[in-house]
């Protein structure tokens, strides 16, 4: 069994879908500590909920960033996890921490990168005009949003949808395909040598596991 360990800034929604999956046995791990660098982060209540052993490294108590990233990375040494997941952690991690973990760190973004890395992805799809959606998971490097892609979510914007009905439909992809993805990693179905991903007896297209949504 995996060890597991979250990370967070706000509400955990997603935190909720992992944990459920491991304790219905579809995922083989465990969540070995939560940990959020908001101290106010509702996922904090859902981590109590469900029983998580949960850490606060709240970022504004450090001088700088390098600081908060060292205390950080002492903690994750500490458990010795095999997998680092971020979900919802609102933090960029430094160089240092994200080339000590690279290929052992994922993270899930609102957007079809290389499409729109960093924050204002709904507003920005919106602006533009686009006809598709979703989201993507990755392995993460020291560049934003930009380590090896393992899949992505997509789904089609019919009529006038509005921002907040956008984010609800991208919730609805992450619920359902981070997990799945966390369990091909735990059952070690899917891993990075180097800078490319490989999968073991699963479909993909051009090295990227895609899935389509119709919401």
């Amino acid at each position: 069994m995996k060890k597991l360990i979250v990370l967070i800034s706000g509400s955990g929604s997603n935190l909720e879908a992992i944990s459920k999956a491991c304790s219905e046995g579809i995922i083989n791990g465990v969540i070995a500590s939560v940990i959020s660098n908001n101290p106010n982060a509702y996922g904090l209540e859902r981590a109590k909920k469900n029983n998580l052993s949960y850490k606060v490294i709240n970022h504004k108590k450090f001088e700088n960033r390098e600081k908060f990233d060292e205390e950080l990375s002492n903690y994750i040494s500490s458990i010795e996890p095999d997998l680092i997941i971020l979900a919802g952690f609102m933090r960029i991690l430094g160089k240092k921490l994200s080339d000590k973990y690279f290929g052992k760190i994922i993270n899930i973004h609102p957007s079809l990168l290389p499409k729109y890395p960093g924050l204002d992805t709904h507003e920005r799809v919106l602006k533009n005009n686009d006809s598709f959606h979703g989201i993507s998971i990755h392995y993460v490097s020291s560049e934003l949003d930009a380590g090896p892609l393992i899949a992505q979510g997509k789904f089609q914007i019919k009529n006038n949808l509005s921002e907040e009905e956008l984010k609800e439909k991208i919730h609805k992809i992450e619920h359902i395909l981070y997990p799945k993805i966390i369990k091909e990693i735990c059952d070690d179905r899917i891993h990075l040598e180097g800078n490319k991903v490989i999968f073991k007896n699963l479909k993909s297209s051009n090295n990227i596991i895609y899935e389509n949504y119709d919401l």
